[in-house]
């Protein structure tokens, strides 16, 4: 007869956002007697994705059952699988040198993943995979939710669990306790001690100006990817670099700056003009293609001055780079 440590938990972690920052959900689904989902009034779906992924070993970390998680990011299942190994070995850095998105979060599933037997497997959002399209529901009823200032039904979580949810802030995951903090839940000493192991076992790491072919075709990854690469341009090491710009900026690019004045990839690496500590803020990302992402953002000058600007990002093979840049003074 076979044990209860033969059977695998198996459950779809899915994230989302209604304009990817805004009102945000996450939910877990394994069957209709063990679910969950909450969110914020503001998130993106990356962290949607990874509150969903924490809750979820969290709120299973008292039983001794190997857990299978699907999921539909490659974001989240490379962030774990991958690159994690790498930020740790750079003290939670990206291979630029720039701090982790969402480190917080990062490190709370590094902990929560501890002792734990652990797999993951994508799979295709919105394409009737039944535990997948629950979870989506879920995470987009959350997400409307909070939308609409009101609180998702929460659900009746995992049996045994401690109701740790997923913060008021998601960058900063709630303690194993419930209260705030980034510590994860370690399992209780009664529980069987297993080695973690995690599907596919690669531990490259993420590169800034390309992916791999899987992680460039996830929506949010792409976006997020996209949000990192145009804060590169806004660096010295970057903009005075000319094989950097290359890589970055398509041989077509052409930008209107706020001034209205109109320049070319040559002339912009000709110019050797800095930055001057322009700071980024996302507005919106929208994807136009499956490999176009149009980013609106707002850049803020040391002396207060602040413009708005679209950039079109296109991706070819691995690559993404910029094709078009427009910025608009403010005030």
């Amino acid at each position: 007869m076979a044990s209860s440590l033969d059977v695998t938990i198996i459950a779809a972690a899915d994230g989302s956002a209604l304009g990817n920052p805004g009102p945000a959900g996450w939910a877990w689904y394994i069957d209709e007697s063990r679910w969950r989902c909450g969110g914020w009034t503001r998130g993106t779906n990356n962290q949607g994705e990874l509150a969903a992924v924490l809750d979820l070993l969290r709120q299973t970390a008292h039983s001794p059952e190997p857990l299978h998680i699907l999921c539909d990011s490659q974001y989240v299942i490379n962030s774990v699988t991958k690159w994690m190994v790498g930020w740790k070995r750079k003290g939670w850095k990206k291979a630029d040198g720039k701090p982790v998105l969402n480190v917080e979060v990062m490190k709370a599933l590094d902990e929560a993943m501890t002792g734990r037997e652990v797999t993951f497997e994508w799979v295709k959002g919105h394409a009737g995979h039944e535990l997948n399209e629950k979870a989506d529901v879920l995470a987009n009823g959350a997400a409307k939710a909070h939308a609409s200032r009101r609180e998702p039904e929460a659900g009746p979580g995992f049996p045994g669990a401690q109701a740790v949810g997923a913060g008021d802030d998601p960058a900063v995951p709630p303690a194993a306790d419930g209260g705030t903090g980034s510590a994860g839940a370690r399992r209780s000493s009664g529980s069987a001690d297993t080695t973690t192991t995690t599907k596919p076992a690669v531990t490259s790491e993420p590169d800034l100006f390309s992916m791999d072919s899987d992680a460039a075709a996830s929506h949010p990854a792409a976006e997020e990817l996209v949000v990192d690469l145009e804060r590169a341009l806004l660096t010295d090491a970057v903009r005075r670099d000319r094989r950097k710009l290359t890589r970055l900026l398509d041989v077509r690019w052409r930008q209107v700056d706020p001034a209205g004045r109109t320049w070319t990839r040559r002339e912009l690496g000709d110019a050797d003009v800095s930055p001057g500590g322009v700071e980024l803020e996302v507005v919106e990302t929208r994807r136009l293609a499956d490999d176009v992402v149009l980013l609106l953002w707002r850049a803020s000058g040391p002396r207060g001055a602040s413009s708005v600007h679209s950039s079109i990002w296109q991706r070819t093979g691995d690559d993404w780079k910029q094709i078009y840049q427009q910025g608009t003074r403010e005030g």
